[in-house]
């Protein structure tokens, strides 16, 4: 009897673990199509850095593999030359300036009393003129005196009224002062007087080449004492933070995936396990690169998306082959 029902208990239970095992014998479906897998690269991501002035480098204080922080100085021109555009530009500002104060001041007051001088002599060389004309034209036509001497008078009076006049209009102007149009257009030598020194200025700063962010130097292009360019290459800095992987995902199982969900990112000899999240996913589809290509893969078509790893460590390095798991992927649809 006691065999009979360990028998019996004994089916029971190789039907339970049969029944488990098969989904209810075939009867049901499973829901859950565990843990998606997915194969990507850690993302290169790479700024070439270049002074934006043409110069003979001074001096670089870097060597490949240095870590820098954002602002730090990298590398320096030789500012000799640009010293000197500060210099020259610092001239022009102050001659301008100095232009600009005086015509707004006005004339002095010593340059008036000096045209009303001038005024004063004119009008009295005038006043000569006329009285020898007054004197001397009843005497042409009796001819007391020679058709010459009486030409030279009238001469000698018509320059003496121009000389009057224009002493009188010398002194008209100094008394009005200068014109507005004048006083514009030495305010607008002074701001472009200005702006030129703005600009040399900036050009000194670009003198010194500065870290754009966080990072690595992964290349030193150029040395000391090197002719560069503008925009010449003479660092490379590698940015390490945000760290980005770079995956892809299986036209048939981009439904199971969004933005957000969390990941796992693991990488061979690496015992680390690093979390992340979904950040982005390509809207257009392509084929398999080869960086992650897969015999299974080779000819579907794929998406690309982007990781953001969480919690990263030197240990992950740009370009490094990556396996990412996404535990939380929805299960595949069967059609």
């Amino acid at each position: 009897m006691n065999r009979r029902r360990i028998a019996i208990l004994v089916v029971i239970a190789v039907l339970a673990i049969a029944a488990i095992a098969t989904s209810g014998f075939g009867l049901f479906k499973a829901r859950d199509d565990g843990a998606l897998a997915l194969n990507g690269n850690v993302d290169i991501r790479e700024v070439d850095l270049g002074f934006r002035v043409s110069g003979r480098i001074a001096g670089i204080a870097v060597e490949e593999g240095a870590k820098v922080k954002q602002g730090q100085l990298l590398a320096t021109l030789d500012a000799a030359t640009l010293d000197s555009r500060i210099a020259q530009a610092d001239a022009r500002v102050s001659q301008a300036e100095a232009q600009l104060a005086k015509l707004r001041n006005g004339n002095r007051v010593q340059d008036i009393a000096q045209a009303r001088a001038r005024v004063a002599a004119a009008a009295a060389v005038a006043q000569d003129a006329e009285r020898d004309y007054a004197r001397r034209q009843p005497l042409v036509e009796p001819g007391a005196i020679s058709r010459d001497i009486w030409e030279q008078t009238v001469a000698s009076r018509d320059k003496a009224r121009a000389d009057l006049q224009q002493a009188q209009q010398a002194l008209s102007l100094l008394n009005a002062g200068s014109r507005k149009e004048d006083i514009d257009a030495a305010a607008a030598d002074v701001r472009s007087a200005i702006a030129a020194r703005q600009g040399a200025a900036t050009d000194l700063g670009d003198a010194r080449l500065l870290a754009s962010t966080d990072g690595t130097i992964v290349t030193r292009a150029r040395e000391p004492g090197a002719i560069v360019q503008p925009g010449e290459t003479v660092l490379t800095l590698a940015i390490l933070r945000p760290l980005r992987v770079r995956a892809y995902v299986a036209e048939s199982d981009l439904s199971r995936i969004g933005p957000g969900m969390d990941v796992v990112v693991t990488a061979d000899g690496n015992p680390r396990r690093y979390k992340g999240t979904i950040g982005y996913i390509s809207p257009r589809a392509e084929f398999t690169p080869k960086t992650v290509e897969t015999e299974n893969l080779r000819t579907d078509l794929v998406y690309q998306l982007r990781i953001i790893v969480t919690d990263p460590d030197d240990a992950l390095r740009q370009g490094q082959p990556v396996s990412v798991s996404v535990p939380g992927a929805r299960p595949k649809h069967k059609g």
